[in-house]
């Protein structure tokens, strides 16, 4: 009987065996096959991720830091549009506040995990007709080595992840037919016009299957409401591009320590992950040579027998005592892994950004900045606009 749970235990404790993976493989970026020319190339959004905070899996006991989190939702778009632009296989690259902005394909993400030794991503793209380019889950595990200091000049720990995501959306490019890029590029002017003229620009698209956009006719190149549309909209992108000077400060500011906590924060998951193996197999094993000792204790036909018995008793107490206390001792690692993202939020301020004809302070809130300059782009188009007449019904073309 002895014998039999000590067996026993032994099985179970080699089941409990933990592994870390030692090496990070990053895809090799792809880039277009050829030169793509000026009219092709597609403007992309990259809209401030989803912090994931509203769908945490509640049976997941890994700590999780609000504020981290945000900070994360700016950080990772950044990190997306560098790889993006990398591959030369588009026109401009931006961070947008918010996925109403209207662009050529525009790139929205949820963090599903993050804890320095996993990320987990869901990205999902759209061109501005409507259709959908991409809807996947993203995954990617760093190892030591990732954080190691030769390694985190070169790469980020997470960069084969960029990585998939750029090549799976060069791969979607090169699968449009000819002339196709032009359209979504058309179809973007034409969104944003009707989107500050609706009652001028609304005839101009129409729904086609499975409620994507198509163009239905052109207004034509000299409408007076086009141009002023067209110098609204280029307006609106040189206050983008004034945000992308925010952004890539905030990357800046935020890369040391985040690198950082992510680096403690690894090394903080890969002992908790230790220690609450280790406490399973000492509670396992405690327990199984308590089960032991009473049963040699009260069965034994021998002395000898029944002394080992209180042994194995006085033993097992000992390993439950011990797994008990590497419990704890895992809890202290999640309440320093805790204080880590709070030391990390304090690094986060807000930034001061010089427009032509003001100072505009970005605080928590860019959206909302945003918001307001999208209300003074409506007042300065109808000031423009004045009194001009909408286009005429028989403008342009009509692609049937």
């Amino acid at each position: 009987m002895l014998l039999t749970l000590l067996a026993a235990c032994g099985l179970l404790l080699a089941g409990c065996v933990s592994q870390t993976v030692k090496s990070t493989s990053i895809p090799p970026l792809d880039y277009p096959d050829a030169p793509i020319p000026e009219a092709e190339l597609l403007d992309v959004g990259i809209a401030l991720f989803d912090p994931g905070l509203d769908d945490l899996d509640e049976d997941d006991d890994r700590p999780v830091y609000p504020e981290l989190r945000r900070a994360e939702a700016r950080f990772i778009p950044q990190l997306l549009t560098t790889t993006l632009q990398d591959t030369g296989a588009w026109g401009a690259v931006r961070v947008v506040p918010d996925n109403e902005r209207i662009t050529d394909l525009r790139i929205d993400g949820t963090i599903l995990h993050s804890d320095g030794e996993q990320l987990k991503l869901a990205v999902r793209a759209v061109d501005s007709r409507g259709r959908v380019w991409l809807d996947n889950r993203y995954e990617g595990r760093a190892s030591r080595y990732a954080y190691e200091g030769s390694t985190r000049r070169q790469y980020d720990p997470f960069q084969a992840v960029y990585h998939r995501i750029a090549n799976d959306l060069l791969e979607h490019q090169r699968a449009l037919a000819s002339g196709e890029a032009e359209d979504i590029r058309t179809v973007s002017e034409l969104r944003f016009a009707r989107s500050f003229a609706p009652e001028a620009f609304e005839g101009y698209l129409r729904e086609g299957r499975g409620d994507e956009l198509r163009i239905a006719r052109l207004p034509a190149e000299n409408d007076p409401m086009l141009e002023r549309v067209r110098s609204i909209r280029e307006r609106d992108n040189v206050f983008i591009d004034t945000l992308q000077g925010y952004y890539t400060g905030f990357r800046g500011d935020m890369q040391g320590p985040y690198q950082e906590w992510r680096k403690l924060s690894y090394q903080e998951v890969v002992a908790m992950q230790q220690l609450q193996a280790e406490s399973r197999r000492q509670l396992i094993a405690g327990g199984a040579a308590i089960l032991a000792g009473i049963a040699a204790a009260g069965g034994g036909d021998s002395r000898t027998t029944r002394t080992a018995g209180n042994v194995a008793i006085i033993g097992g107490g000992y390993l439950l005592k011990s797994g008990l206390e590497t419990r704890a001792e895992a809890k202290i690692h999640v309440e320093a892994l805790s204080e880590l993202g709070l030391s990390l939020e304090a690094e986060i301020t807000p930034r001061v950004i010089e427009l032509e004809d003001r100072t505009v302070m970005l605080s928590g809130n860019v959206e909302d900045q945003y918001h307001q300059w999208r209300d003074l782009l409506a007042d300065i188009y109808r000031n423009e606009v004045g009194a001009l007449a909408p286009p005429e019904a028989d403008a342009g073309s009509d692609d049937g």
